[in-house]
């Protein structure tokens, strides 16, 4: 019995012993077992080796490795860029939503004035374009392959123009020819309206918010329509007008057959013009990513 005793002390104490560590070096860390560990190890409280609860490898302390590289690259994001297409002048900002979709919002402005002449009324028009589109941009391939569709969310684009025949010159409406009056020309105004808002499909190649994180430069290229609808020509005139040769002549608000041929002429503009409703768009841009 005092044997039995006597081992289970020297067991003990074996466990709990220490061997001095020599001069200038670290000791080395002892298990439970009483056993030294290999230098650089470290030793679990529960035993369940250096991964168990409460231990860390230090190559992992402050390590993003094994976040995923769609989580840490979208992470306040957000590009930018220039464009030029039929719309006008673009300007257009875009933010991720997932690793493989964009949201972006654009807003695009030209204007331009020209004067031309049809059936003899002679035009100053002044073409004004504003727009505000927005767009949900699908990236299938993980590359700069996008397909757009969106919306063109405030249609301003319109054509405005001051009408004008001088006395004595002959022009025609709706197919009939008249004579602007000498001492009362014809003038007027006329314009050309769109749609307020107009679906709209892209399809291009570049990434506002490229995904590569070191890449920050972009050149989109898109190509696709926007479906705004017929545009509708509005044409007022007045004065007088007169036959071919100037003997009979009518003001205009009061000669009913006049006014229809302003409808007809009217209806003439609107058919010239209906290729419009699918607007083509054909855009190249330039991007930076923050």
């Amino acid at each position: 019995m005092r044997k039995f005793v006597f081992l289970m002390a020297a067991s003990l104490m074996s466990v709990f012993t220490v061997k001095p560590a020599v001069a200038g070096s670290p000791a080395a860390p002892v298990s439970l077992s009483g056993e030294a560990q290999p230098a650089g190890t470290s030793v679990a409280s529960d035993g369940a080796g250096p991964n168990a609860q409460g231990s860390m490898p230090a190559a992992a302390v402050n390590d993003d490795s094994t976040t995923p590289a769609s989580d840490r690259i979208l992470a306040s994001k957000v590009g930018v860029g220039v464009k030029l297409s039929p719309l006008g002048i673009g300007i257009e900002a875009a933010t991720p939503v997932t690793f493989h979709t964009n949201v972006r919002v654009g807003f695009n402005f030209f204007g331009y004035s020209r004067d031309f002449t049809v059936d003899g009324i002679n035009y100053n028009a002044n073409l004004s374009f504003r727009s505000l589109e927005t767009h949900f941009d699908w990236f299938p391939f993980s590359n700069g392959f996008h397909l757009s569709p969106g919306l063109m969310a405030y249609n301003g684009n319109r054509v405005k123009a001051n009408a004008a025949v001088p006395g004595g010159d002959q022009f025609t409406l709706g197919g009939v020819t008249y004579m602007s009056d000498t001492a009362d020309p014809v003038t007027g105004t006329g314009r050309i309206d769109f749609g307020s808002v107009a679906p709209t499909v892209l399809v291009g190649w570049g990434n506002l918010v490229p995904r590569r994180s070191s890449k920050h430069i972009s050149v989109p290229v898109e190509i696709g329509a926007a479906f705004q609808g017929s545009p509708k020509a509005t044409l007022n005139l007045v004065g007088t007008a007169c036959d071919p040769a100037g003997v009979v002549c009518q003001n205009v608000a009061d000669n009913q057959p006049f006014q229809n041929n302003v409808v007809a002429q009217q209806n003439k503009l609107n058919n010239n013009l209906s290729f419009l409703k699918a607007y083509p768009i054909i855009s190249v841009g330039f991007g930076y990513k923050f």
